[in-house]
């Protein structure tokens, strides 16, 4: 990737003092107009230690108005990320529309870095590479331009540059012992990158390779470059109108209208399993901490079918201290400004935690889906980016579980016309709930595609007869009495 790459070329003083004046200004002019425009620009700046990333971190900084600019300078990961999946650091610092997020260490840091030292083998330097592709796809998907500069320098480039920090005492303290061993392993680095770049180099994030030798040349290019972009962007033409796609019908019979709905619990042999059931969640939930494991439980099915008191079952087994219901409703105006994922990447349990979601991510494939808040092209590809969320979960210790509750439509009147009777009740009763269920069939539709699209073998969906709420809250707590046995390696 790297043999394309001009090496020994300069910018003189008189031509960067003339040029700079004139980009200064074009770049705050264009990041003027990018604050009114509907997306965001995230930048990484990549390369070999002591190719001048941070002296083209601060330049950038300087020259375009701060307060739309974001830098992360990203070293290694804090006690609070190293406790979530890998990406959790990326996602939290997204930025949103309208302004530059500029990234100084970023996905590319570790696999190109652990496999050139040895430390990350060749599946775990594809597996790498192709969770890079699907986040830098989904950015794109989601209107993010991607920028992306591999500042490049020789070895013997890099040698020069660490000796004539390290013997200025000012300036010493910038080469580390760990900067040398990297300087040792050069070649097989850039082999890494290299790899790492062409696999990564798309039409939607393409990589810019910069000749960094020459401060002045490298700072120019970075800046014109960057600029480029944004006004291609700017310039582009707005997509047309997406036309709604056809409201989902069932086919019957399906996975969900086959449910036994007839399936119910004695109140008495509910009462006994009960207790037993959540004592035993309690006993092994405090062993998840030592095990290095998190839970993630998603609850959805039809409105009224028993969701939140399964859930109230689950808490009542756990320390409150360590469990957090998330209640989702419409996104807030912080949140339609990043990706769509963004607002659940961000409410991520640590270890030993529980974060337990009414709705969830799912609403892209459901209620967004039926109700034409997105486009065609929005919900299609949410199933995959979905899969690749839950695998990350997964990989990273989390037990993910997912819970349909299904009811019947005339079961679904009955609790509507209960809640409305019940001052206590009123308020889970509302008029988008009436509206959903003039709705059942395409909801039905939409949910057995998202069931057999994202029922995967790491993050299966366990669908629960709720007829019957004292059925369907044991058949919850007995999935996840399970799951945990399993995750912990203890006997139920």
């Amino acid at each position: 990737m790297f043999e394309s790459a001009q090496l020994g070329r300069k910018v003189d003083r008189e031509t960067f003092a003339a040029r700079e004046p004139v980009l200064r200004e074009e770049l705050l002019d264009a990041q003027l107009r990018l604050a009114a425009a509907g997306f965001s620009v995230v930048v990484v700046i990549a390369g070999a230690e002591g190719a001048g990333k941070g002296e083209t971190v601060n330049l950038l900084l300087n020259w375009l108005d701060a307060r739309g600019v974001q830098v992360h300078a990203l070293g290694a990961p804090s006690e609070e990320e190293r406790e979530r999946p890998d990406y959790y650091r990326f996602w939290q610092r997204l930025p949103p529309k309208g302004k530059i997020g500029i990234f100084f260490g970023s996905w590319y840091t570790r696999p190109i870095a652990s496999h050139s030292l040895g430390e990350l083998d060749e599946a775990g330097m594809e597996d790498g590479l192709r969770r890079i592709a699907e986040f830098e796809q989904m950015l794109a998907n989601e209107g993010v331009l991607l920028v992306k500069f591999w500042l490049h320098i020789t070895k013997a480039q890099q040698k020069k540059v660490f000796k004539e920090l390290a013997k200025d005492k000012d300036t010493a303290w910038r080469v580390s012992k760990l900067d040398w061993r990297y300087h040792k392993t050069f070649d097989a680095f850039v082999n890494s990158a290299s790899r790492a770049l062409r696999r990564t180099n798309t039409g939607y994030a393409p990589w810019h390779i910069i000749e960094a030798a020459d401060a002045r040349y490298r700072n120019l290019t970075v800046a014109e470059k960057l600029l480029a972009a944004i006004e291609a962007r700017l310039a582009a033409v707005a997509p047309a109108a997406v036309t709604p796609a056809p409201t989902p019908v069932p086919m019957r019979p399906n996975l969900i209208s086959s449910m036994d709905l007839r399936l119910a619990a004695p109140e008495g042999a509910y009462r006994k399993e009960l207790a037993r059931v959540q004592l035993n969640i309690g006993r092994l939930a405090r062993e998840l901490p030592g095990r290095e494991r998190s839970v993630v439980a998603v609850f959805e099915g039809s409105d009224a079918a028993g969701k939140g008191g399964a859930i109230r079952r689950i808490t009542q087994a756990l320390d409150a201290r360590y469990y957090e219901v998330v209640q989702i409703a419409a996104p807030t105006d912080e949140e339609q400004a990043r990706p769509y994922l963004w607002r659940f990447w961000r409410r991520l349990p640590r270890r030993g935690h529980f974060a337990i979601y009414d709705r969830s991510w799912y609403g892209r494939v459901l209620v967004e889906r039926v109700e034409n808040f997105c486009s065609p092209a929005d919900w299609s590809r949410a199933y995959s980016e979905i899969n690749a969320f839950e695998e990350q979960l997964v990989s990273s210790g989390t037990v993910v579980l997912k819970f349909w509750l299904s009811t019947s439509k005339e079961e679904q009147l009955r609790r509507f016309q209960e809640r409305e009777q019940m001052g206590f009740k009123r308020y889970k009763i509302t008029p988008e709930d009436w509206r959903n269920r003039e709705k059942w069939d395409a909801y039905e539709a939409a949910a057995c595609d998202m069931i057999e699209k994202t029922s995967t073998e790491l993050a299966p969906w366990t669908l629960v007869e709720a007829e019957d709420k004292l059925h369907a809250r044991l058949k919850v707590l007995r999935t996840l009495e399970g799951a945990l046995a399993g995750a912990v390696g203890a006997k139920r």
